[in-house]
């Protein structure tokens, strides 16, 4: 029996890398296009679940195919922080995050055919108070571009992140347990050698 094909749902360097770390490489990279504005009054982990999901169906797909989808999401309380549109948004979300701790969601979904298997994960971050001299420099790296709340914890904010409490590998866009797990519960050979 030879392994189903994986669609990756998403165009997000860093998730391939995470895959990789699993052993997996997908066999071709769908990202949708979707509405990503959050409903009125949405809370942030069910709009990142919602998400998610949404993205998994919306990838064209064959019956045997696997689709993997996923979404981060950075809430400060009942607020949904975005991927920044600028510089001056960036600089307010890293304003508002630094001294504080927020949450961190990732929400993944697995289609395979009309089944769908999905779970979300919450991380708890805390970022630092920041200086002027940290967030300018920050800003002038780029690095907030495309990136939930500003930053990337992979990347220079992590020196911005004195603790978590979760999964790492969330915050940074794939929890791999979780991943793996869902992963296999569709059919995908995971840590087994198949043609």
């Amino acid at each position: 029996m030879t392994r189903p094909r994986l669609i990756l749902g998403s165009g997000s360097p860093r998730r391939r890398d995470l895959l990789a770390q699993l052993g997996v490489v997908a066999d071709a990279v769908r990202p949708p296009d979707i509405d990503e504005d959050p409903h009125p009054r949405e809370l942030p982990r069910p709009y990142c679940v919602r998400l998610a999901r949404e993205k998994a169906v919306a990838i064209p797909a064959d019956a045997d195919e696997i689709v993997l989808s996923a979404d981060t999401t950075v809430a400060l309380g009942r607020r949904i922080l975005g991927k920044p549109v600028d510089e001056k948004e960036a600089a307010g979300f890293l304003t508002a995050l630094a001294g504080r701790r927020h949450r961190v969601v990732t929400a993944v979904a697995v289609r395979r055919g009309d089944r769908i298997w999905e779970r979300d994960v919450v991380t708890q971050v805390k970022m630092k108070l920041l200086s002027n001299e940290e967030l300018n420099a920050y800003l002038a790296s780029g690095d907030w571009r495309g990136k939930a709340g500003g930053y990337a914890i992979q990347g220079p904010a992590g020196a911005f992140i004195p603790w978590i409490s979760g999964s790492f590998t969330a915050v940074v866009g794939l929890p791999l347990t979780e991943t793996a797990h869902l992963l296999q519960a569709a059919g995908y050979p995971m840590y087994k050698d198949t043609p």
